[in-house]
């Protein structure tokens, strides 16, 4: 079986972020970057299905030249083979526009599976998977915890609110968004790093986008702090009654 996992290459969560002179997007010029975290989850779960089911692991990053490393980074965990979509304009692609770049190599290597991490730390859409899914035209499903094959297809767990669970049957291909958490993340070894430096890592250039972009960020800015004191006055019960409506109303703790 052949796995396309599709990851991209963030800032670190620790970094510090700054934000761009033109206020359009994140100063990156001083950043360490590495793969997100979700996709991450992604990886092993694609890795753990190659090593119960057999098949090959591909994985796809879309971005500048620097995200190579995070692509030999993945190749080092098990992944046998990269794909590098070469754009250096992903801050100006909407979600349409990035799951097109994907869409033209996955079609490329006709995969059976799809895995994608459930969002991205630095925007946290949560909608790439998806509309790949769509532009591809094969079935998808999200928030996957557990991935198992059967003879038509493949049996997925799916996470839905207040502790259930749903399971659901699907046909392949498939694409799946992976809910971080259902995997122990394995490190790169060392002889891991020595076989990725001879693994195949395969550089294709970003078409055009065809359209203009839907969605347009207008404005990047950090979150503005601020302090203010308010006095309550009046009887204990009175401003105990004030009290209770500032929390429910303003703060909305209660």
């Amino acid at each position: 079986m052949k796995i396309i996992v599709a990851i991209k290459q963030v800032p670190e969560r620790d970094a510090q972020i700054q934000i761009a002179a033109n206020g359009k997007w994140i100063d990156e010029d001083d950043l360490t970057y590495a793969i997100n975290e979700p996709d991450a989850y992604a990886l092993e779960e694609a890795l753990q299905f190659k090593e119960k089911n057999g098949g090959e692991v591909i994985v796809l990053c879309a971005g500048p030249e620097r995200v190579t490393s995070t692509l030999r980074d993945a190749l080092a965990k098990g992944a046998d083979r990269a794909i590098h979509i070469e754009a250096d304009d992903l801050a100006q692609r909407d979600t349409l526009g990035v799951a097109e770049l994907l869409a033209v190599a996955v079609k490329a290597e006709s995969p059976d599976l799809i895995l994608t991490g459930l969002q991205s730390d630095d925007l946290g859409l949560g909608q790439t998977g998806v509309v790949l899914a769509e532009l591809l035209g094969i079935p998808h499903a999200t928030i996957i915890m557990q991935v198992e094959k059967t003879d038509t297809g493949l049996r997925v767990k799916r996470e839905l609110e207040d502790g259930w669970f749903q399971h659901v049957d699907m046909p392949l291909p498939a694409l799946l968004t992976i809910q971080s958490g259902g995997n122990k993340l394995r490190y790169a070894t060392l002889m891991g790093i020595k076989k990725a430096k001879s693994k195949e890592t395969n550089t294709i250039a970003a078409a055009d986008s065809s359209e203009a972009a839907a969605l347009k960020l207008a404005r990047v800015y950090l979150p503005e702090k601020q302090k203010k004191t308010v006095m309550l006055t009046g009887t204990p019960e009175q401003i105990a009654a004030q009290l209770v409506e500032k929390l429910k109303f303003e703060v909305r703790v209660i």
